[in-house]
C-alpha cells in the first residue's frame, strides 16, 4: 500500500510539472523566399493560465523574437475578468512591441471577445481578423494573414490573403487547424495554429488519444506536417482547458526560425 501511496505521489508531481512548467519548442523552417533569417515566437491556448507568465517573460528575454504572434485561446470560457491576461500582454509589450493576435473560439465562450480585441487594440497588439499586412525584418519581406476561429464559421480565407505579394513568404494565423485540414488548397507557405493541445493526453508511438475537431487518435495533433504545398505547424499550447492535465505534453510556446534553405 505505501509503495502504491508513493507512486501516486510521484505521478501527482510529474502531472503537475507537465501543466506548470513551461518548454521552448524550436522549429526551422527552410525557404528560397528568405535570405537571412525570420524569428517568431508563438503562444498558443494560453487559456489564462496562473502558472506561465513569467515562463513566457523569461523566454522573449531569452530568445529575442523578430515578431510575435498569439493563435487563440488567450483566455478560457471560464473567465470572469481579463486582467490577469492583460498584465501578460503589458509585460510582452515591454519588451517587444511587434504582436500579432489571431482569436481562437474559447474567447468567444467566454462572452468576452469584445472587450479583449479592444484593450489588445489598446496596447498596440496588431489583432488580424480575416486581413493582412507585410511585415519587414531587417531585409526580409513576409506576409503575415490571419483569419477568425474556424469553428465560427467567421473566417475568410480570401480576405485574409487578399492583394498579397505571393513573392514573399507568407503565413496564416489560424487558431485551428481545421481550416486546412477541411480546404486543403490554400495558397500560402505556412500555417501556424493551435486548438488541439497536443491531445493533452499522449502515449508513446500512438501520440494524442484526441484532439477537437478530429476525434480520436487524430492525424494532425501536433507539430510540422505538410499538405500538399503548405506547411502546418500545431502548437501545443500553454494552458489546459475541460481538465488541468496534461501527460507527456508539457507546456509549451514554439521559437521558429525561418531561413533560407542553403543556410
Amino acid at each position: 500500500m505505501k509503495k502504491v501511496l508513493i507512486l501516486l505521489l510521484f505521478f501527482f508531481i510529474y502531472l503537475l510539472f507537465e501543466i506548470s512548467t513551461l518548454a521552448i519548442n524550436s522549429v526551422e523552417i527552410k525557404t528560397e523566399k528568405i535570405n537571412g533569417e525570420v524569428k517568431i515566437l508563438q503562444i498558443s491556448d494560453y487559456h489564462d493560465s496562473k502558472f506561465h507568465s513569467k515562463f513566457i517573460i523569461n523566454a522573449i528575454r531569452r530568445s529575442k523574437p523578430d515578431i510575435i504572434v498569439i493563435t487563440g485561446d488567450l483566455i478560457d470560457q471560464s473567465t470572469k475578468s481579463i486582467d490577469r491576461v492583460m498584465n501578460l500582454i503589458d509585460e510582452i509589450v515591454a519588451i517587444n512591441k511587434k504582436i500579432y493576435y489571431v482569436p481562437g473560439n474559447h474567447e468567444y465562450y467566454s462572452g468576452l471577445k469584445i472587450k479583449l480585441l479592444g484593450e489588445l487594440q489598446k496596447r498596440g497588439v496588431i489583432v488580424l481578423i480575416n486581413k493582412n499586412t507585410k511585415i519587414s525584418v531587417g531585409m526580409e519581406n513576409i506576409n503575415l494573414c490571419g483569419i477568425d476561429d474556424f469553428l465560427t464559421g467567421n473566417y475568410d480565407i480570401k480576405s485574409a490573403l487578399f492583394n498579397i505579394d505571393k513573392n514573399n513568404f507568407t503565413i496564416l494565423l489560424s487558431h485551428s487547424p481545421d481550416v486546412i485540414i477541411k480546404n486543403r488548397n490554400i495558397d500560402v507557405d505556412l500555417i501556424l495554429s493551435g486548438h488541439t493541445h497536443g491531445g493533452q493526453i499522449r502515449l508513446p508511438l500512438i501520440g494524442a488519444l484526441v484532439a477537437p475537431g478530429q476525434g480520436f487518435l487524430p492525424e494532425y495533433d501536433k507539430g510540422l506536417f505538410k499538405i500538399n504545398n503548405t506547411l502546418l505547424y500545431i502548437d501545443s499550447g500553454v494552458g489546459t482547458s475541460h481538465y488541468p492535465i496534461r501527460f507527456l505534453n508539457r507546456s509549451q510556446i514554439s521559437l521558429i526560425r525561418i531561413c533560407n534553405k542553403d543556410k
